[in-house]
């Protein structure tokens, strides 16, 4: 199951990268998304609730990323590093069916397949104060 969960999720970065890199809607981002990938219903659920649930509270999220990594702009912050922690922050403080140590280390997996060097490093530590502001169990 979590292998399939973390396809998803790299599904939806897929698609939270190109509309934010290049404006595309992401219904039809998500559309093309998921015609290219082998996934079972609840997956396919999975990856349209991660992209509206980001897309829906971006303002939000990324009023976290900017107060938990204030040197960093978010513009300045890369398009991947963005939105992996976008995914994590809606994750971690909107969908609440995630544990918090799943969300981070699936943010961290992201970032070693998709970011740089420096990315999961990065993203460990903007999650971690993130994570913070949560009741849920660990």
């Amino acid at each position: 199951m979590s292998g399939a969960r973390r396809k998803s999720r790299a599904v939806a970065l897929q698609v939270l990268y190109e509309v934010d890199l290049v404006g595309h809607k992401s219904e039809e981002v998500i559309q093309h998304a998921l015609a290219a990938e082998v996934l079972n219903e609840e997956n396919m659920e999975f990856v349209r609730e991660m992209v509206s649930g980001v897309l829906d509270n971006k303002g939000q999220i990324d009023d976290n990323i900017k107060k938990f990594a204030p040197m960093w702009p978010i513009a300045q912050i890369s398009v991947i590093d963005r939105n992996i922690l976008r995914i994590a922050i809606f994750e971690l403080l909107f969908d609440k069916d995630t544990p918090v140590k799943v969300a981070i280390n699936e943010a961290v997996e992201l970032a070693k397949n998709f970011g740089g060097d420096n990315s999961p490093r990065f993203i460990n530590g903007v999650l971690s104060s993130v994570s913070g502001q949560t009741a849920r169990e660990e």
